[in-house]
């Protein structure tokens, strides 16, 4: 008997969440120790995937494929590509650290008398939307029906906003909760039209198991192929569009950007890195799996458009990123900046750009969460977000500002730690193509240089605040913080000196999306060596 490994993988945290919520309400150590366990459980299952997954074999393995709704020619298909895989690894890697992180986050007074003496009920919402959301975020990194991927897609924005507003900080949380919302419910919309849209026209050509249309991926992508859809005409422009737009505001891409700040700001770091690591990679993913497989017409079309927005992009997340005063703002936009890297990768149409952009999603997962996390927890240490409240942090806590250094070498991507390869695939695809963007892109290095060692100068260098050296309050990294904080500095170490592991994973999928595109890679130019004519050549002849 043949398990459906894939439905298992999402179906346990789904469960899990469900279950988190019967767990009686005085119980609330047992409701993260079992919230925790389910998300290592996940975690196991993820990695015997892995092991199973064969590099070399099918574009989608573990496909699981039964009838859904007939009616509408949709169906309850699953299957696992290598660029689904290493983000189902970074989500599942990611999950258990987070809970960790986050373990006092729901607790009213930052701790709890877990003897059950009090009844507190939030814990337990918090927990369970933490397994719901990465349910929901596994469901769409395997989903190969455009409906069934639809779903999820709009689903995971329920408890991640209910993350924002209901456990948020700050007066405004409610607020960057509802303007989350609203942004990425409308690019929703938009996506719904495009998804009716495709399937009238599958209708309309005959595409299906009765030519009545479908909502299967391959069937689409196989239509689109052999002609049987003409992916040239406006309506298919249209189309693709109404996707594109959809995954730009999740990614996010300038210029539908401006909810990301606000609510990673407003969230709990552990909430915002799994919003900014996780969730936002759903839109980029989607860009490799449906934009261009669907379209590759358009996506030829609007490439030159889409990878100028991915350059203001990296530009302007970096400049933006220099004045800030908030430090979880400014991680926040250089986020906008690393996903303008990852949109450029992914456009340029070449196999090191979209290699190294699949690449670059895991690599910044794991910088993003590793800078976020030691800075919230610096932030609980003093109750203050400016970067103008610290400084001499190295003295009086060295392993917090040693760590928070190497989180941030890695997001202004220094040669030997895991963003450098990534962002280096991602500049040499693109100036094999667009060399004027990809010079234009690697100012970023200088500016990310700059909000990275400035922001470490202003903190953690100098004489250590008065209050600081009296006090016990700005302790060190210690326990829980550093079973967090060690295995992401590790994987940060482990891929940037041996990222093959990865590539291997993720190139055979890059090449079958490349061919679907209909895209070669571009020639050097070879600029012809002048034949010699002088008299000591003749001699030499």
């Amino acid at each position: 008997m043949n398990v459906p490994w894939l439905t298992v993988l999402w179906l346990t945290p789904a469960i899990g969440s469900a279950l988190v919520l019967a767990i009686p309400a005085t119980r609330v150590a047992a409701a993260k120790w079992f919230a925790f366990a389910v998300s290592v459980g996940v975690l196991v299952v993820a990695v015997g995937i892995t092991v199973g997954f064969d590099p070399g074999g099918d574009r989608y393995q573990f496909v699981e494929d039964v009838s859904w709704i007939p009616a509408l020619g949709t169906r309850y298909a699953l299957g696992l590509d290598g660029i689904g895989l290493v983000l189902i690894l970074l989500t599942s890697a990611l999950l258990p650290l987070l809970l960790l992180a986050g373990w006092r986050d729901a607790d009213p007074s930052g701790s709890l008398d877990d003897s059950g003496g009090r009844a507190q009920k939030g814990p337990h919402i918090y927990l369970a939307l933490f397994l719901a959301t990465e349910a929901m975020v596994l469901m769409s990194f395997v989903a190969l029906d455009v409906l069934l991927f639809y779903i999820f897609f709009e689903a995971m924005l329920i408890p991640m906003y209910f993350l924002i507003g209901g456990f948020g900080t700050g007066p405004n949380r409610s607020g960057a909760a509802v303007k989350f919302l609203l942004y990425n419910l409308f690019g929703g919309l938009l996506l719904l039209a495009a998804v009716i849209g495709l399937y009238v026209v599958t209708a309309q050509n005959g595409v299906g198991a009765d030519g009545g249309g479908t909502f299967a991926l391959t069937d689409i992508v196989a239509a689109v192929s052999s002609g049987q859809i003409d992916d040239s005409t406006g309506l298919a422009k249209l189309l693709f569009l109404g996707f594109m737009f959809a995954f730009a505001v999740k990614a996010p891409l300038w210029p539908l950007h401006s909810w990301l700040p606000d609510a990673a700001v407003a969230a709990t770091p552990a909430s915002a890195v799994l919003m900014m690591a996780v969730i936002d990679k759903v839109g980029t993913f989607a860009m490799l799996r449906f934009c261009l497989q669907l379209f590759p017409d358009a996506s030829r079309y609007f490439a030159p458009f889409i990878c100028a927005l991915a350059v203001v992009s990296i530009v302007y997340g970096a400049v933006l990123a220099i004045g800030q005063t908030d430090v979880m703002r400014l991680i926040a936009y250089t986020s906008i900046s690393h996903f303008g890297f990852i949109i450029l990768g992914i456009f340029v149409l070449t196999d090191q750009g979209q290699t190294g952009s699949a690449l670059y999603m895991v690599n910044h997962g794991i910088s993003t969460a590793a800078l976020f996390l030691i800075a919230g927890f610096l932030v609980s240490r003093r109750g203050s977000r400016l970067i103008a409240d610290y400084g001499g942090v190295q003295k009086v806590a060295p392993v917090l500002a040693g760590t928070f250094l190497v989180a941030g070498l890695a997001t202004l991507s220094l040669p030997g730690l895991a963003p450098f390869i990534s962002e280096f695939l991602v500049l040499i695809g693109t100036f094999t193509r667009y060399p004027v963007a990809a010079v234009l892109a690697c100012s970023a290095l200088v500016l990310s240089a700059i909000y990275i060692l400035w922001t470490y100068q202003r903190m953690m260098g100098g004489p250590p605040k008065l209050a600081d050296v009296r006090s016990s309050s700005m302790r060190d990294l210690a326990g829980r913080e550093l079973a967090v904080v060690a295995p992401l500095i590790a994987l940060l170490l482990a891929l940037g000196v041996y990222p093959k592991p990865m590539i291997d994973l993720i190139d055979p999928a890059v090449q079958s999306t490349l061919t679907t595109v209909g895209v070669t890679e571009p020639e050097p130019s070879v600029r012809p060596v002048p034949e010699d004519t002088s008299a000591e050549a003749e001699g030499h002849r």
